[in-house]
């Protein structure tokens, strides 16, 4: 079992910073690939980040891509999601989700994970 917590969303202007982060439960927290996945209102939960175990492979949605960088810091059991040039429709709520083992193609699929946080909202005005 893996406990996932989210925080560091908010309210911010079109072009701010936002920096999420995501807190793991366990001694573990290296054998988990973590991705961000967010939800805006009345659409369907989205890709948005993944990083690998070691933190050696990122691979981010088109849409943020250049503007959102994913990070982990292994000795603290956190996984990061650096904010950038935000634009309204980044208005969602951003969950934190950890799969264990590599990751794999699939890393976009929300049933690729096997933990997910309560989700953190992040609101983006114009």
């Amino acid at each position: 079992q893996v406990q996932l917590v989210e925080s560091g969303g908010g309210l911010v202007q079109a072009g701010g910073s936002l920096r999420l982060s995501c807190a793991a439960s366990g001694r573990t927290f290296s054998s988990y690939g973590m991705g961000w996945f967010r939800q805006p209102p009345g659409k369907e939960r989205e890709f948005v980040a993944v990083i690998s175990m070691s933190g050696g492979n990122t691979y981010y949605a088109d849409s943020v891509k250049g503007r959102f960088t994913i990070s982990r810091d292994n000795a603290r059991n956190t996984v990061y999601l650096q904010m950038n040039s935000l634009k309204p429709e980044d208005t969602a709520v951003y969950y934190c989700a950890a799969r264990f083992g590599p990751t794999g193609a699939l890393h976009n699929l929300p049933d690729h994970y096997n933990y997910w946080g309560q989700g953190t909202q992040v609101t983006v005005s114009s």
